[in-house]
């Protein structure tokens, strides 16, 4: 018993709460729970918490099916739904999986996150991040055919007319007060569209805030009788749902990104980095866009990267390069565009690190950044400037893939197969299926 695991105990006594949620995912990023009374606390810190890990996707097999969920008291935060109803106060901590004897269980994407963390940390790195996460408020049906926006806004407006009023500041509030720090909020481009971005963390407490922010976002939208939803791309018409993440390396208190005597304030580090990130993005696609919907994003979005490139202030570009505050050293850091908010945070995290520390590990060279909007460019053009059109499929992904020795290393032997069978599976379903489209252009032949 350390002193984290006092002060929970201590605070869950003094505040009188009454459960305690334990958190950790499943291999494609659904959040799991199990509650437990205050009085199995202290029980839980020194042994865990048993239970049956093959009926968690990707666990295990049922002849090997007892998992441990171990706490992580650094986590712990009270949540902030019922703190009118003080019988059902209840506090969350995240869990780190582990086999019966103690050991790391191999299939926890929190802990595939913590390997590429230590890798980082014995290269003399910590990564900082800093998402901007974008989702859709939708009316309340249960036809899924009619999704209705919230609102009629555009990009940064102010609505004054919408089914959701204070929705940005209710969902600010709710976040702070799980020590979530939150930097802007604003209307995105599309009606029912909204933006809130995180302030930097360490890669691994931003995962974890990351899950915790979508389970928030969705108890904020049903209290307020609407939906929000991660989803890619839920509409036709209308732009999809990306998670632009910023990244940066520190070498304890200095931004290895940073070197005020480069062009762009970009060190050999950062390039390197960058370089890292666009020869791996291929393969790592299918993790960072794991779903049949993103794809309808990555090639119909209106700022989403179709090509492997970098760019200064260039939303087009995979990687963009922020300009703002050159000479300010914190603040050199990089963004990555093609990632959406429907990602496994700790997965799609940990192969970006990775990528990343690869390219310094062995010298990756950086090439010339895009100076042209890639969306504009035809297939030919882009192939003749050499850049790599992304993936147009999950199919497509899922070939690029599972050739990966890369990402087979990063993810580990199981984590790799059931990945590969999972989507391999969503994408069959989704091959077979007849859809609206297909029916009225070919029913009548």
């Amino acid at each position: 018993m350390n002193s984290q695991h006092e002060f929970v105990l201590r605070t869950v006594e003094e505040r009188d709460i009454r459960f305690i949620r334990l958190w950790f995912t499943d291999i494609l990023g659904a959040l799991k729970s199990v509650v437990m009374s205050p009085s199995e606390l202290e029980s839980a810190f020194e042994e865990g918490v048993g239970f049956d890990g093959s009926s968690v996707e990707g666990f295990s097999r049922i002849s090997e099916s007892d998992t441990i969920a171990l706490p992580d008291p650094s986590t712990f935060q009270i949540l902030p739904f019922d703190q009118d109803e003080p019988d059902l106060q209840s506090a969350r901590m995240f869990c780190d999986i582990a086999q019966p004897d103690g050991q790391p269980a191999l299939v926890d994407p929190r802990h595939i996150l913590r390997r590429q963390v230590t890798e980082a940390a014995n290269d003399g790195f910590t990564c900082m991040v800093s998402p901007e996460i974008e989702f859709y408020l939708l009316e309340n049906t249960q036809d899924i055919t009619k999704l209705c926006p919230t609102d009629n806004g555009g990009y940064f407006d102010q609505a004054t007319h919408d089914n959701a009023p204070s929705f940005r500041r209710r969902a600010m509030l709710a976040l702070e007060s799980m020590g979530i720090a939150t930097e802007f909020s604003h209307h995105e481009t599309a009606p029912g569209q909204q933006e809130i971005d995180l302030r930097h963390a360490d890669i691994l407490s931003m995962a974890d805030n990351i899950m915790t922010f979508r389970h928030l976002i969705k108890e904020v939208a049903r209290a307020q009788s609407v939906r929000a939803t991660f989803m890619p791309k839920p509409f036709e018409h209308l732009p999809g749902s990306g998670m632009h993440t910023h990244m940066s390396l520190f070498e304890g208190t200095s931004n290895a990104f940073h070197d005020p005597d480069d062009e762009f304030s970009l060190s050999d580090t950062a390039k390197q980095f960058i370089a890292g990130i666009l020869r791996h993005s291929l393969e790592m696609t299918a993790v960072t866009n794991q779903w049949t919907n993103s794809y309808k994003r990555l090639m119909f979005g209106s700022e989403a990267p179709g090509a492997a490139t970098w760019g200064v202030s260039n939303r087009s570009a995979l990687v963009r390069v922020p300009t703002y505050r050159l000479g300010k050293a914190e603040s050199r850091r990089v963004e990555i565009r093609s990632i959406d908010s429907a990602m496994n945070p700790y997965l799609g995290y940990a192969v970006l690190l990775a990528a990343g520390l690869k390219g310094i590990r062995d010298g990756y060279e950086l090439g010339d950044p895009a100076e042209d909007d890639v969306h504009k460019l035809t297939h030919r053009e882009r192939r003749a400037m050499g850049y790599q059109d992304l993936p147009l499929s999950l199919d497509h992904a899922l070939r690029l893939f599972e050739k990966s020795e890369f990402l087979a290393e990063v993810l580990g032997e199981h984590v790799f197969e059931y990945f590969l069978r999972s989507k391999w599976e969503e994408w069959h379903l989704y091959q077979k299926q007849i859809t609206t489209f297909e029916l009225k252009n070919n029913l009548n032949f």
